[in-house]
């Protein structure tokens, strides 16, 4: 069995997986450019995956698994990969320790005023008449109740927060107060003081935080979006903004990254912009590769539950 990476990975993970499986023949490369001459004889493929076209899915004659150690999926070219039958796996909640800590970590930052704090320490400024508010009791909404999603409601209930978690089936998830399904997303909104998306990107999310959304939250609302830029509608965040329909947004993610300089989020004081780092960890490797050995086992004996199988027809 050949397996190829078009990912970089960490050395001491190189060493082990060679040292671990020692029948397997491992051909690590940095990139897809790199990996290109082995594609014709990989059986199985670990990639981001943002790097995969058709013509390399065609040029992988023998490809039967792509390993995407990461979340998102929607830069794969699914329609060839679901005429191959490809096997698609990926790490879906691997974030969800980083990605609850930034999100509680900005909620903080918000409430406790941290940026104005930090101006006017660099003034020497002594000013204190600064606005400071707790997260204790507030109400945390959380779009998308999955992995990630139930470590932010995890994190939030230890701040005594009340915690509405949404999802597709409206079915409870243990870390929440209360579960709502896409229909009833107007409560969620209309109850929480802060609302953190982790939704993925597909058709269903495309859009789906525009201005009725944002009217809907409380004035003294803030949002954060850690899933996919595709979920709002800029514009109309830019003028709900404007119009005092929410206070604050704190934005991860963007529908063009990077955020090209001359965007208007950069500046508006009611944003926070950070450069998509909410998962980086430097745990993020080593919790992939724990996966994908668990899925090369289920793999190697033809039985077994694959951990975090893509349905591609859903898009996750």
């Amino acid at each position: 069995m050949q397996i190829v990476t078009t990912a970089k990975i960490r050395r001491d993970l190189r060493q082990h997986l060679s040292t671990t499986y020692p029948n397997i023949d491992f051909d690590f490369n940095a990139s897809i450019e790199e990996a290109n001459q082995a594609l014709p004889t990989a059986e199985v493929l670990i990639t981001y995956g943002e790097d995969l076209k058709d013509e390399h899915i065609e040029r992988a004659k023998n490809l039967t698994w792509i390993m995407v150690i990461s979340a998102g999926i929607d830069q794969l070219p699914a329609e060839a990969i679901k005429e191959r039958g490809i096997i698609v796996t990926n790490v879906r909640g691997i974030h969800g320790i980083p990605m609850a800590e930034y999100s509680i970590a900005m909620m903080l930052q918000v409430a406790r005023q941290t940026k104005t704090l930090i101006e006017k320490e660099k003034k020497h400024e002594w000013d204190r008449h600064v606005k400071m508010t707790e997260l204790h009791n507030k109400t945390l909404g959380v779009l998308g109740a999955g992995a990630i999603g139930s470590e932010i409601a995890r994190l939030g209930n230890a701040f005594s927060m009340k915690t509405i978690g949404m999802n597709r089936s409206g079915r409870d998830v243990n870390e929440f107060d209360q579960i709502v399904d896409y229909a009833n997303l107007d409560t969620l909104l209309q109850e929480s003081d802060f609302i953190v998306s982790v939704l993925p990107r597909t058709p269903d999310t495309d859009g789906l935080l525009d201005m009725s959304a944002f009217k809907n939250m409380k004035e003294n609302a803030v949002f954060i979006n850690i899933g996919r830029g595709n979920v709002i509608v800029e514009d109309d965040l830019l003028s709900a903004l404007d119009q005092g329909e929410f206070a604050h947004a704190v934005l991860d993610v963007f529908d063009e990254e990077p955020l090209p300089y001359d965007h208007p989020f950069w500046t508006k004081p009611e944003i926070t912009v950070t450069p998509h780092l909410s998962g980086i960890s430097p745990e993020y490797q080593p919790r992939a590769i724990e996966i994908f050995e668990h899925n090369l086992s289920v793999y190697q004996r033809g039985e077994g539950q694959y951990q975090n199988l893509v349905d591609l027809k859903k898009g996750y």
